[in-house]
């Protein structure tokens, strides 16, 4: 199969990326900002132009379409699904995203900002070592790009286009989906498994090439609340209690090594990500990983047991605190599929792209979909350093990740690799 004819996946890609939609977290409703249904109005048009079928925004901005059945022979195809998220993380802003296109880099620095001094190293990302000769899309440095999930987007937007394009193309039903807030926990909230219609499905929202992914983190989010008693310094003694350090003797409490930057493959962790307040009142934000149920439902319980320690050191009430499951590990429910598994290996053997399966430090929609009755693991799309200024994504990476989707579609639809 050749490359030629889904360039296009480009021009979506920096289109979708200068549309600001980071998601907000700790807000209640779906979507967490209106902002993100600009995207989706974007996506309902283009697939409204190029003859999908069945395409729809509900209230909550998720996006659904359906690419027809073309099969003419009498074989058992089933209804495949893609989905990607169209939110960007809060961790950086995605606002103004001004992206470039680096043509067959060097291998060195790549200067994204020259005024701030911002630059994109291998020494820091030895990742980049890989992408030698490669085209790479960068940012000017004030930004995050998007490719997480954009390029996801971007890719099953192309794939759709190129099918429908080309209805002499055997394949069975495949359905589209597009969901917001999934940075924030929430993008399967309201998912439509059962409108949606499909019996298995891929999420498009990974790293390199390549990635295949089915086991996730169990995972859940800590908040802490911290009500300390702000006196006059000068006359503290024995009477104030400083919620701010209140908070770091709670972070002293946790297993030190047990952190994001001293864990790797199947370790978990809990990692702080946002601490703010006052001698009066502070509020820690965490997020709480592991693969293991049983190692996830200690830690959970130990981040219980460091409040406890805290209350009976400064008193009941001090510190107030909320445990809350975001989703767990898609391992079990894809383990009685393992064909979702095999057909994307086989379409990767068949496109000699080399599979890297390896458990994802992370999570995605299809952690929650596959619970939800909908298996659904995930592909790589091409993206890489998310969640910050210095994000990129490879061209040639997301081109033969539309060729990978495709494939997929083939073997599904009976063809013989």
């Amino acid at each position: 199969m050749s490359e030629q004819g889904y360039s296009d996946v480009v021009e979506r890609f920096l289109k979708y990326v200068q549309i600001d939609t980071e998601s907000v977290p700790e807000k209640e409703q779906v979507p967490s900002s209106e902002k993100q249904k600009d995207l989706a109005r974007v996506l309902v048009k283009e697939l409204e132009e190029m003859g999908a079928s069945k395409v729809r925004m509900d209230d909550h901005g998720y996006v659904y379409a359906e690419i027809p059945s073309t099969m003419k022979r009498r074989i058992a195809v089933p209804v495949l699904g893609f989905i990607a998220h169209m939110d960007t993380s809060p961790a950086v802003s995605g606002k103004n995203v001004k992206p470039r296109v680096i043509k067959e880099y060097d291998g060195g620095d790549i200067i994204l900002n020259k005024e701030q001094n911002i630059v994109l190293s291998p020494s820091a990302f030895p990742n980049l070592a890989a992408y030698q000769g490669k085209d790479l899309i960068v940012t000017d440095g004030t930004t995050l790009l998007g490719a997480d999930d954009k390029a996801g987007v971007a890719e099953i937007m192309s794939m759709a286009k190129h099918l429908l394009s080309h209805p002499e193309i055997e394949h069975g039903t495949i359905m589209l989906g597009f969901t917001p807030d999934e940075e924030v926990g929430r993008g399967a909230d309201f998912f439509d498994v059962e409108g949606f219609g499909a019996e298995y499905a891929y999420t498009v929202d990974g790293g390199a090439l390549g990635e295949l992914e089915y086991e996730t983190f169990h995972a859940a989010s800590g908040h802490l609340v911290i009500h300390g008693r702000s006196v006059h310094p000068g006359s503290a003694k024995n009477q104030m209690i400083n919620a701010v350090l209140v908070g770091m003797e709670f972070q002293s409490l946790l297993p030190a090594f047990q952190n994001p930057a001293y864990t790797e493959g199947y370790e978990g962790f809990y990692h702080l990500d946002s601490m703010h307040g006052s001698v009066d009142t502070a509020e820690l934000t965490y997020i709480i990983r592991d693969h293991d149920m049983q190692k996830f439902e200690e830690k959970k319980a130990f981040f219980g047991k460091a409040a406890d320690f805290i209350n009976e050191k400064y008193g009941n009430g001090t510190v107030h605190v909320t445990v809350k499951d975001s989703y767990y590990n898609m391992k079990e429910k894809i383990l009685p599929h393992m064909h979702l598994i095999e057909n994307a290996k086989l379409a990767m053997k068949a496109l000699d792209i080399t599979p890297i399966i390896s458990p994802v430090r992370g999570g995605t929609d299809g952690c929650r979909l596959s619970y939800m009755g909908l298996p659904c693991p995930n592909l790589g799309t091409g993206g890489m350093n998310g969640h910050g200024r210095y994000e990129c994504a490879c061209v040639q990476s997301m081109e033969q990740t539309v060729l990978l989707i495709l494939k997929i579609i083939a073997i599904y639809s009976g063809e013989e690799v």
